[in-house]
């Protein structure tokens, strides 16, 4: 009951948000008009596959490089879901489980994975990689939502071993990411999503920042809403088998 109230929220806020004129970013552009989103259970190899079909070329707009982590932009093409917090190792909380795939070219929060090979754990920001998030509604930025955050001293929050040391219910879990053409996918281990395969999902495109020097805005709010695949993020999507 608790989460349709926070769908029915940030389903007007991320309406308006879709809906204006006014842009935050320079990169709404075809690369990130969603027409299809797809969850594919295979039985035989225990994953699902995670997909997003754009109009553009999927992954092909990054984000312009700030040269500082505050205000530094984050490009997302994010799977909002029906999965509880537990399912993806972080404790019970409220908010919208989702699994955004992001790209960010001022940072790197996946200091155990080498998503460009060259043996360097921390400099591959850019490089589309996947993120467990909690998001929550959040007025304070156009878009609506953010991650959420806790208090460092909280000692109820729990968090995946695999999360990259922020005060924000994130994880890196490091599934694989590809994109070609007008597809982005991504492949999740049945063990990792505590073996739930029929949960509903929606698909979304967006413009992100991370906030490090105002006390009033998230640390990482969504700021623009490129497109919804359902158009009303009522995650009206089934788990296909």
């Amino acid at each position: 009951m608790k989460l349709k109230i926070i769908l029915y929220a940030v389903i007007i806020l991320v309406g308006i948000s879709a809906n204006s004129y006014a842009q935050e970013s320079p990169y709404k552009n075809k690369d990130f008009d969603i027409n299809e989103v797809n969850v594919t259970h295979n039985s035989g190899l225990g994953i699902s596959i995670w997909e997003i079909r754009v109009d553009g070329i999927a992954g092909k707009t990054t984000p312009n490089k700030a040269g500082r982590l505050d205000g530094a932009p984050v490009l997302g093409y994010v799977f909002p879901t029906s999965l509880k917090p537990i399912d993806v190792g972080f404790n019970a909380t409220e908010g919208i489980v989702a699994l955004a795939l992001t790209s960010h070219p001022d940072f790197d929060d996946t200091p155990l994975w080498d998503e460009n090979s060259d043996n360097l754990f921390d400099n591959d920001g850019v490089v589309w990689h996947p993120h467990w998030v909690i998001l929550h509604e959040d007025k304070r930025v156009k878009g609506g939502l953010s991650v959420k955050q806790f208090k460092k001293e909280d000692k109820t929050v729990v968090l995946p071993p695999t999360n990259p040391g922020m005060p924000m219910y994130m994880d890196s879990p490091g599934y694989p990411v590809t994109s070609k053409n007008n597809s982005i996918k991504v492949i999740v281990p049945d063990y990792r999503i505590n073996n739930q395969i029929d949960f509903m999902y929606d698909g979304v495109a967006a413009f992100m920042k991370v906030n490090t020097s105002n006390p009033d805005l998230p640390m990482l709010g969504v700021y623009e809403v490129f497109s919804v695949a359902s158009g009303n993020l009522s995650l009206p999507y089934k788990v296909k088998k």
